[in-house]
């Protein structure tokens, strides 16, 4: 049920990724009449072009901005320009924090201190799907910051999720028929196969990747099993050239006549 509002000194935002989940969150949110006073949506910078232009239509369609926050810094710094100083000292031992991996998520960090910072005191209206319970964990939850989940609430599941915003003439370009979640084009947390969707239907951004990836020390490797975008875009490369190897061949039919058979019409 939405929040009572009998005191309405509380603001209410609503965070905003932009994708299904959110917007599915948001649509309904206005749709229901639970009190929003902002939607935020923090931009990394690295968001594929869809996401920008699916951002622009659902402002429009809902005649609301969408207020956009920004890291303190690039997350190119971050990545690539950072002094690290080496713990205990003032000696920088490398420049850069390189690719984010499953122990050194520097990019949620960075995304976590802006939100945190900038809705202090307020509601947060997170999107997490019904069958997504165990992104509501304690550490999502430990913030100090008051939550509410109101996809959660409604049993509203990812798909359900996306069909609601289908129906609602949103599709983000296709990038939902490509992938099943999209977030940062670049991220090396997402699956193999992903990735190789990523080179093949988004060339430039996967060139953007290996340029980024020359930059970055070899004290880096924060893709899955430890390899650096160049050692994928070997692999990806070397299984282009050997898939014709294994397509099987087209089978022909052949029409064969049984000599010395006489008056049949061959029919079984």
């Amino acid at each position: 049920m939405p929040p009572n509002t009998a005191s309405r000194s509380q603001r209410f935002i609503a965070s905003f990724s932009g994708g299904k989940d959110s917007t599915a969150m948001v649509l309904r949110l206005l749709e229901d009449g639970w009190p929003l006073d902002e939607i935020v949506f923090f931009d990394t910078g690295w968001e594929f072009p869809q996401m920008y232009e699916h951002i622009a239509k659902f402002e429009i369609y809902t005649r609301l901005t969408v207020t956009r926050l920004y890291p303190r810094r690039g997350f190119a710094y971050w990545m690539l320009e950072r002094p690290i100083v080496k713990r205990g000292t003032n000696v920088v031992h490398r420049i850069g924090n390189g690719w984010p991996s499953p122990t050194r998520r520097w990019c949620t960090r960075e995304k976590v201190t802006v939100i945190d910072k900038h809705c202090q005191g307020a509601m947060r209206y997170v999107g997490i799907a019904s069958d997504e319970a165990h992104r509501m964990t304690s550490a999502n939850l430990m913030s100090g910051f008051a939550r509410r989940f109101p996809l959660y609430e409604w049993d509203m599941s990812e798909a359900d999720a996306l069909a609601y915003c289908k129906r609602r003439g949103f599709d983000w370009g296709g990038l939902y028929d490509l992938f099943p979640r999209v977030s940062c084009y670049c991220c090396p947390l997402q699956r193999i196969g992903q990735l190789k969707t990523l080179r093949r239907e988004f060339p430039a951004l996967w060139a953007q990747m290996l340029e980024w990836d020359e930059q970055i020390g070899a004290h880096n490797r924060g893709f899955r099993g430890c390899d650096k975008v160049r050692d994928l875009e070997a692999r990806f490369a070397l299984e282009d050239k050997q898939l014709p190897l294994f397509r099987p061949t087209p089978c022909v039919a052949v029409e064969i006549c049984s000599a010395g058979r006489s008056g049949g019409n061959g029919g079984a």
